[in-house]
């Protein structure tokens, strides 16, 4: 499964994500579903901006992680 989203988050509201004391980020895909991703997986995007762009993450068939990709 793909699910498309926009993210934009400021480097310091970011960082409770990034040292691992938030775990969950709740972003909105293309279709209004609400989800929550592990904080850990947007480490590699995070600039002195933040982070900003568009995302695709993909799940595996059971619902789990497999991959998130900077668009």
């Amino acid at each position: 499964m793909e699910l498309y989203f926009s993210l934009n988050v400021s480097y310091e509201a970011f960082l409770p994500y990034y040292q691992g004391v938030a775990e969950k980020v709740q972003v909105r895909d293309q279709h209004a579903r609400v989800l929550h991703i592990n904080g850990k997986y947007f480490r590699p995007f995070l600039t002195s901006q933040g982070i900003q762009g568009k995302f695709k993450l993909v799940l595996n068939h059971d619902g789990s992680f497999k991959s998130l990709n900077k668009l």
